[in-house]
């Protein structure tokens, strides 16, 4: 049998096998629209450099957006959520989950952490040894807690939470477009192809990129257009795709809306309250993911002296 870190690694390496087809498509697709059909296909200059002046746009957009989702390393829970030296050492010795609790109890108290599990523990990670912050939770794949962790994507190979979720939103939003100014552009030409009569159009191999070009163009705009729709609403309402499947459970029970402050704060604790950067790939997020304003009907007892740090200014939990 070999060696579990060799396994690791193999699946490391396999892992990057989506990543590795969305680019050989989209390379494809820049030598389709760009050579194949622009340059030798399209005989109006005017139209011609129209069109590979907003293809590149959109492409560039699309890649930034792209890559800076699959580059930013996932948040990790601070160091003060670690349990200190003597509680770690006596939660380790303890061998009843009670008790173990109590320990968990007495550390959170200090800590702006307002969810619990669903039989009403503190949350707490055996893997990583770090009490979970809100929102976080432990991502088998990438093996560490990852902090407002929404899901694992293997199209870049990262899990998407608090550090790249604005990039990824981006990157579905501009792959859309990507795919749907393609489309609409490469429409006319894959109908002049096709038509029995054509005598405009040369009989070449191209016709076979742009037939190809303008169904993959639709397909994948047709599946990122549901994704990118579900998740605009995700933002909307303030929750992951985790808290939307599950809702995050407070010491007064489940609420699903905990997190949501209003859709205009939503909007702005994932972009940012400058607008101007919105569209860019640039990290504009509130906060450090660590912790979140909450609405929540009564304030956690054990809680009402935890303030929360948001934009400089001391923040309490209330509805």
């Amino acid at each position: 049998m070999a060696p579990h870190h060799v396994l690791r690694c193999c699946q490391r390496s396999l892992a990057w096998i989506p990543v590795i087809f969305i680019n050989l498509v989209v390379g494809w697709s820049y030598y389709a629209y760009v050579v194949e059909l622009c340059i030798l296909t399209i005989p109006n200059n005017a139209e011609k450099i129209s069109y590979l002046v907003v293809f590149h746009l959109f492409f560039v957009m699309f890649i930034w957006s792209y890559w800076k989702t699959i580059c930013s390393r996932p948040a990790n829970p601070s160091k003060e959520f670690c349990l200190p030296k003597v509680d770690k050492e006596q939660y380790e010795k303890e061998e009843h989950p009670d008790t173990q609790q109590e320990i968990l109890k007495k550390v959170v108290v200090g800590l702006p952490v307002y969810t619990r599990t669903g039989t009403g523990a503190v949350r707490y990670c055996d893997h990583c040894l770090v009490i979970k912050p809100d929102r976080c939770h432990h991502c088998s794949t990438c093996d560490m807690c990852v902090l407002k962790m929404d899901h694992h994507c293997p199209w870049v190979n990262n899990c998407v939470g608090f550090s790249n979720y604005k990039f990824f939103v981006l990157f579905l939003a501009y792959s859309m477009l990507y795919c749907v100014f393609i489309a609409a552009t490469v429409l006319q030409y894959f109908i002049k192809f096709w038509t029995v009569s054509n005598t405009v159009l040369p009989d070449t191999h191209a016709k076979f990129h742009v037939l190809f070009l303008f169904f993959v163009a639709a397909m994948f705009f047709i599946s990122v257009l549901s994704l990118f729709s579900y998740h605009l609403w995700l933002v909307g309402k303030n929750r992951t795709t985790i808290e939307a499947f599950r809702a995050p459970v407070f010491r007064n029970g489940p609420d699903k809306n905990g997190f949501s402050l209003g859709f205009s704060r939503n909007m702005a604790e994932v972009f940012g309250d400058q607008k101007k950067y919105w569209m860019f790939p640039i990290y504009s997020s509130h906060g450090d993911g660590n912790s979140f304003v909450t609405r929540l009907v009564n304030l956690d007892p054990e809680q009402i002296a935890v303030g929360l740090q948001v934009n400089g200014k001391r923040l309490f939990m209330v509805s």
